[in-house]
């Protein structure tokens, strides 16, 4: 019985973290730039998008929004702290190609719009357009764990942190 006991309340303490952009869900080694590769900020993965929209991957709040509006901070009801930053180096384009939809404070719900972006600018400005999903609390978790890489919907499931 303390087996199941401990089951369950391991079930109880998992998160689950949806996919934010549609596009290929790839490991956070293959991300190029070191800072998210090398998991300094935390732990999580990379998107390849397919289009160009940044939705809510949980409920939560919006804790931080880049003055160029190429990431955006969020916190889960349950206290998971992820940042969404679209593509690398996209600092550079000062807020050029991309609309943020919320602001600092907000509530959001799983599955609503917070930003859009041009794929097709940030090519341009030739920078990469992997989005980096970083848990950037992960030390206060036990685990983080990116389920199957590939290519992914918003409805689909991308990590689980317990």
């Amino acid at each position: 019985m303390e087996l199941l006991d401990k089951l369950r309340n391991k079930l109880n303490r998992t998160h689950e973290i949806y996919m934010p952009v549609v596009g290929k869900l790839i490991s956070l080694k293959e991300i190029a730039d070191g800072v998210f590769s090398e998991g300094i900020l935390g732990m999580g993965a990379g998107i390849d998008p397919e289009e160009g929209v940044v939705y809510a991957p949980f409920d939560g709040k919006v804790i931080q929004v880049a003055d160029t509006k190429h990431a955006i901070g969020l916190e889960s009801s349950k206290g998971i702290e992820l940042l969404v930053h679209v593509g690398m180096d996209t600092v550079e384009m000062k807020g050029e190609g991309f609309d943020v939809l919320v602001k600092e404070g907000e509530r959001v719900v799983r599955g609503q719009k917070l930003m859009s972006f041009s794929i097709d600018a940030i090519k341009k400005a030739g920078h990469p357009t992997t989005t980096a999903v970083i848990v950037t609390n992960s030390a206060q978790f036990e685990s983080v764990l990116v389920l199957e890489e590939g290519n992914k919907q918003k409805e689909d499931v991308m990590m689980r942190v317990v």
